[in-house]
């Protein structure tokens, strides 16, 4: 595993972290597996680890608590978020503060996070979801200094609205923020025009989710493909969304390096910017874990190739599905 400086909080984070979004909610989570799955990542030098009330309602949250409590000797980086009080994702511009983050609001999923968690501090808590037209509010600038004073969080940050990365930047730019995590694939370069840089102006933390634009990148989605109601995916990949995603991912398929996966591209194009502090796949299954982790290498993407993946990049706007 190589590390990087993860910005201002000088924390040396492995650059593949876990994302745990997959081990609640989704159709075939399995907590034995689960386990498995995260103490491999341990045993690999993973040791940054994101998760989320939203995630089957603290049940991720409480997965990541029984890993720190089965590695007390090895520093794990936890990182987790709040829901908006309204539960809706993703934030809208007629939402307001008090709808979403209030500050009793913010002290009470603070709280119910570290109970989760097992731990007296949180190293990184995040907004689930923002809007920029609260960034000049002083109550939630007021609960984010309070939490630091007190001790019960390490850093603070923002998770930013899908296809929506400069939506946050007028928050980071109050200087009560750590971390900024933004999707960022081969499909989402959106980040790089102005999000990146004002993070590296800022020293700023960045986590690049949805590595795999929830499933396109790693190849296996064609315009077939079909999932259980009850999976999320089922609501995302609805037909017109489906459709483009399975032509842009065999656009792709004739530039991947022989002996080279899809997954394996996807992710050494993220790894191969410097301005990403750890990108965070969902790693359900320990097959995911070593393939994923084998990454880590310090080999990155040959420039040509690196320049031919710019082609492919692809601007969207939110839609009613892409919540």
């Amino acid at each position: 595993m190589e590390y990087r400086r993860f910005g201002r909080t000088n924390w040396q984070v492995g650059e593949v972290g876990y994302g745990m979004w997959g081990m609640a909610g989704w159709t075939a989570s399995d907590d034995k597996q689960s386990a498995e799955s995260l103490d491999l990542a341990v045993s690999r030098g993973v040791n940054f680890f994101d998760t989320a009330w939203g995630y089957g309602e603290g049940h991720s949250e409480r997965l990541l608590g029984a890993l720190l409590k089965r590695h007390p000797s090895t520093k794990i980086y936890t990182a987790s978020k709040i829901p908006p009080k309204n539960f809706q994702w993703p934030a809208r511009p007629e939402y307001r503060l008090e709808d979403s983050y209030p500050v009793e609001h913010i002290m009470e999923y603070t709280h119910k996070t570290l109970k989760n968690l097992g731990q007296e501090q949180v190293d990184l808590l995040q907004f689930h979801t923002w809007d920029d037209g609260w960034s000049q509010r002083e109550e939630w600038q007021r609960a984010v200094e309070d939490l630091k004073l007190a001790g019960k969080i390490g850093a603070m940050g923002v998770s930013v609205n899908r296809w929506e990365p400069a939506n946050g930047m007028e928050a980071l730019k109050t200087g009560l923020l750590d971390a900024v995590q933004v999707i960022y694939n081969i499909f989402d370069q959106a980040p790089e025009d102005a999000l990146f840089p004002l993070c590296k102006a800022l020293d700023l933390g960045v986590i690049a989710r949805v590595p795999f634009d929830e499933g396109t990148l790693t190849g296996n989605i064609t315009a077939n493909t079909t999932f259980p109601k009850d999976d999320w995916r089922s609501s995302y990949f609805v037909p017109e969304n489906l459709k483009n995603s399975a032509a842009r991912a065999d656009a792709l398929r004739p530039v991947v390096p022989q002996g080279m996966t899809m997954a394996e591209m996807a992710l050494r194009f993220i790894l191969s910017n410097d301005d990403v502090g750890t990108v965070i796949p969902g790693m359900r299954k320990p097959a995911n874990v070593l393939a994923n982790t084998a990454t880590s290498d310090g080999k990155g993407l040959s420039q040509p190739l690196l320049n031919l993946l710019k082609k492919h990049r692809w601007d969207r706007v939110p839609t009613a599905w892409s919540q």
